[in-house]
């Protein structure tokens, strides 16, 4: 098997035999040795290299492996158990630590330094050393760069990406001047060899600018084989370009000013605040997080001069002219396409009109998403804001096979999506909530915290929404703070719908339920969530609970179907009964499904949206609306989790249907007695209301920890 060179972003390279590369030479045996970034290098000449048009290999000593004439690893078993080799078996524990915003685009530009210096070699593949080993059966994921050819545009994602994909990355030389056509071929016939080798595995090409180009113009002549496009800020809007001005007074700059691009480019291609805040800590008071700000951007603006040696005059023309050429290539063939495509859109991007694009895109293609990103410039991908596997998960992009399965592709949630979502993004609501939470142990006994509660499944949570499921955030994230745990939700269809979605979609609501774990309602789902031994969260009246009328507060609206009982016998299951109250206290219920069914526009809305979205007939008879809501001065969640009722050992007498009602309605009972006891319960809490908490706070505890009733 043939290798292919690998670079690291901790500023070293290192040969991986990880994957096959198209090429017909043997690797000479002699490999000379180069540290990047490193005054002491030693420069690694093109005769030392067995060189073709698909493949180029460098090592250093003591990172990694170099591969002999006849492909024979030299190294020492040990150190590959070492380094964790055989860990890429093994699946990811929830909040992982995926390493995003462990690096920064101070060293893209300080490896791009080495990696630029001219070296006679063709386009390559390299593997990041950063991305370490995937987990076992990881589809590959082929990096496509920009305009700078570096191939290092993923360097803040390569630590995440790596532990689910094996993640190549294309190399242009500074000096090379392969036309489009040729970058395509080269790209596609690594496509096709993967597709020779894996053919019922995706493959996935993560397109930058240029790139997206690259992808597109792949897809386009590989239709039948199965390929998962993600593109940022795609460069088939060049006809549009800001940049297209530029050339006549680019070709007649005087090489002594060429030095004054970069400058002018970083601002036009990213936003430097946004990638100076890629490794700035959230939660951070605001005199501190300026003070680390402007540190970083002390230390990255001086940087922006390697520019010139990344795209030097010569080259800055030929990329222009390359971009024109792509996007005209690509532009011709978009009809062709039938791949699964994402295109990641800015809405402050200087050198493309990437928002107008992305709406392009989205009605020219088959089958293709947007997601929009208001805030962040071209260089998207080196920006703050922007976690690209967080983005792929929750538009259930990542997969194994053909189709995406809830169950088999479903990739926990990492320690910095918890930060992101709950930390930071779920702050302000915690704090108004001050959601308590309280569980009951096997002998009864009331308690505060989860500690009733089994860490591991099958569990089956059941109890009552509140409206619009406001409930939803603290329950999750509590279990994950305490217990380290995912609870999977089983959650109404529209949720997973991208029939909601339109071509300026942002980051939403839907995209935070379905990156932590919701699966859409299904018998099928709910059996196979119980057959792997998870924490499944279950509400039984589902959207009619979620969106009750005025004065239903604290009802359940369950069907007379107790098929979750037998099915939870079947595993051996236990089933802990919940309820929480305290929507009362946050928001003023003012209009609900009779008063807008009274406004003639909004009736005419509401029985649109519900043809369009649900397909299910008895899903379109539902009561589906948004319901009018005005906040109040915040009271309390409070949460109680009953005694566990075990099934294990009942499955014989849960079959019998009038047994598994008796069960269901005991369920049932129970949710409506705890949420009655919680309503009485809270009159005594000195800390109901928010400004007690907040004081009590500010002097003497974390907010999760402020005191409730004695239970």
């Amino acid at each position: 098997m043939a290798s292919t060179i690998t670079f690291c972003s901790s500023s070293c390279i290192r040969i991986s035999p990880s994957f096959p590369v198209i090429s017909q030479s043997v690797v000479r045996a002699r490999v000379r040795f180069r540290t990047l970034a490193s005054g002491n290098s030693t420069s690694l000449s093109s005769d030392s290299v067995g060189i073709t048009g698909d493949s180029y290999v460098k090592g250093k000593k003591g990172i990694g492996s170099v591969i002999d004439e006849e492909n024979e690893e030299l190294g020492s078993i040990d150190e590959k158990k070492k380094t964790g080799i055989n860990k890429s078996l093994e699946g990811l524990e929830v909040l992982w630590e995926d390493g995003y915003g462990t690096s920064s685009v101070k060293d893209y530009l300080d490896i791009a330094k080495e990696m630029v210096k001219p070296d006679g070699g063709p386009p390559r593949w390299f593997c990041p050393v950063e991305c370490g080993h995937p987990i076992k059966d990881s589809p590959v994921l082929l990096f496509l760069p920009g305009m700078d050819g570096v191939g290092l545009g993923l360097i803040l994602h390569h630590k995440a990406l790596g532990k689910v994909f094996e993640v190549r990355c294309m190399h242009i030389p500074v000096n090379d001047r392969t036309p489009f056509e040729g970058l395509v071929k080269i790209v596609e016939n690594t496509v096709r060899l993967e597709h020779v080798l894996f053919p019922n595995k995706p493959i996935y090409l993560v397109g930058d600018s240029l790139g997206g180009c690259l992808a597109l113009a792949v897809a386009a002549r590989n239709p039948a084989i199965d390929l998962i496009l993600i593109l940022s800020n795609p460069a088939t809007s060049f006809g549009r370009s800001q940049l297209q001005p530029l050339l006549p007074i680019l070709e007649a700059l005087p090489n002594d000013l060429h030095i004054t691009v970069p400058y002018l480019l970083s601002f036009v291609m990213g936003d430097p605040v946004k990638m100076a805040m890629i490794n700035i800590e959230n939660g951070l008071p605001p005199a501190q997080t300026l003070e680390q700000l402007s540190g970083n951007l002390t230390s990255l603006l001086p940087l922006l001069s390697g520019l010139a040696d990344i795209i030097p005059k010569e080259t800055l023309l030929w990329k222009i002219k390359l971009l024109k050429s792509a996007a005209a290539y690509t532009n011709s063939r978009l009809h062709a396409i039938k791949a699964e495509v994402l295109v990641l859109a800015s809405g402050k991007d200087n050198m493309l009109p990437s928002g107008d694009e992305a709406r392009r895109l989205w009605t020219s293609l088959q089958n293709c998403r947007v997601r929009y990103f208001k805030d962040n410039g071209h260089t998207l991908l080196l920006e703050d804001g922007m976690n690209l596997l967080s983005v792929i998960k929750a538009t259930n992009m990542f997969r194994h096979s053909r189709r995406y399965d809830y169950i088999s592709d479903y990739l926990p949630p990492s320690m910095s999506e918890f930060r992101n979502v709950f930390v930071q993004g779920n702050a302000l609501f915690r704090l108004a909530t001050g959601s308590v939470m309280f569980s009951t142990l096997g002998d009864g006994k009331i308690v505060r915290g989860l500690a009733g509660i089994p860490s591991k499944g099958p569990v089956l949570l059941v109890g009552s929404h509140m409206l619009v499921g406001m409930e939803l955030p603290s329950l999750v994230e509590e279990f994950l703070r305490e217990k380290r745990v995912m609870v999977r939700g089983i959650g109404h269809p529209i949720l997973f719908s991208p029939k909601n979605e339109t071509s300026s979609q942002e980051f939403s609501v839907f995209d935070v339920v379905r990156l932590f774990g919701a699966v859409p309602t299904s018998a099928s789902y709910l059996y196979r969530l119980l057959s792997t031994n998870s924490i499944v969260l279950l509400y039984p009246g589902g959207p009619r609970e979620a969106v009750h009328r005025k004065g239903e507060e604290y009802k359940c609206f369950w069907p007379d179907q107790p098929e979750f009982v037998r099915m939870a016998a079947q595993f051996g299951a236990t089933i802990v009964p919940f309820g929480v109250v305290g929507e009362d206290d946050i928001a003023q219920y003012f209009l609900d499904y009779n008063d807008l069914m009274n406004i003639p526009m909004m009736r005419d809305f509401l029985e649109d949206f519900k043809e369009k979205n649900l397909d299910a007939l008895e899903l379109r008879n539902r009561e589906m609306f948004f319901p009018g809501i005005l906040p109040k001065v915040p009271g309390r969640f409070y949460y109680l989790f009953g005694k566990p009722i075990k099934t294990k050992g009942k499955k014989e007498e849960l079959k019998d249907r009038d047994n598994a009602n008796a069960m269901y309605l005991q369920i049932k009972s129970e949710v409506e007695n705890i949420m009655s006891y919680l309503v009485k319960k809270r009159e005594k809490d000195p800390y109901r209301g928010i400004i007690e908490r907040t004081v009590y706070k500010a002097v003497q505890a974390p907010i999760d920890q402020v005191p409730a009733f004695e239970p």
